[in-house]
């Protein structure tokens, strides 16, 4: 009796294990709105949105980190109507430019993300933080410059699925320059990373499956 016992509460824990099978790569689409911060906008990041996309692809080290990879296409534009200091001789000035970001980023989880056996206290909803490296390229107005950048924001995830997560993030990503809206230096303010360069802003929902299982042998090390 006790065997048998043994036998059904083995062949449980084994069926809970893989139902609870964990992946090591996670890919998806990414679609959203973008802004900019600089010369002719100082404070309301989307006076002028545009449409951003891309995709995204992370390695999930963890429950709690991930390391992301993006690639992704944003449009930003201003006009000076928007500025409070005027242009000389009242000079009228806009932009619109194609941005194209790739990067990467290493993501925090506040709560053990995922899905399993009840003891590991996974959670299918967590919020997170993200912070990295990345290089932009900006085109439009017959100028083409490329720098890199600095992304920093947080989000939230959500499993809808075993292997199908929804996210939503917004990241502020700092340009290590000065001329995503073809200005540079303006009113003679030289630039440094510090002061008097631009931003720019990414809101974006994700939509992301995950695939290649983690060895599950005992003992196993990766």
């Amino acid at each position: 009796m006790k065997k048998l016992l043994a036998t059904i509460v083995m062949a449980l824990v084994l069926v809970a294990a893989a139902q609870a099978q964990d992946y090591r790569y996670e890919v998806g689409p990414a679609l959203g709105m973008s802004g900019y911060l600089g010369d002719l906008n100082r404070s309301n990041l989307f006076k002028h949105p545009g449409v951003a996309g891309g995709g995204v692809f992370r390695y999930i080290m963890n429950s709690r980190f991930a390391v992301k990879g993006n690639l992704l296409y944003a449009g930003v534009s201003g006009n000076s109507d928007d500025c409070a200091n005027k242009f000389p001789d009242g000079e009228h000035y806009e932009f619109s430019r194609s941005l194209f970001d790739v990067g990467g980023q290493v993501e925090f989880n506040f709560l053990h993300f995922g899905m399993g056996p009840r003891y590991k206290k996974y959670k299918r909803i967590s919020p997170y933080m993200t912070l990295g490296l990345g290089m932009v390229m900006s085109t439009g107005g017959g100028q083409t410059n490329v720098s890199f950048s600095i992304p920093m924001g947080f989000g939230v995830k959500y499993k809808l699925k075993e292997r199908l997560n929804l996210g939503f993030e917004f990241t502020m990503r700092k340009e290590f320059g000065d001329k995503i809206d073809g200005l540079s230096d303006l009113y003679g303010l030289k630039h440094n990373f510090a002061k008097n360069t631009d931003w720019y802003s990414i809101a974006m929902f994700t939509v992301t499956y995950e695939f290649s299982k983690r060895c599950t042998k005992c003992h196993y090390v990766e």
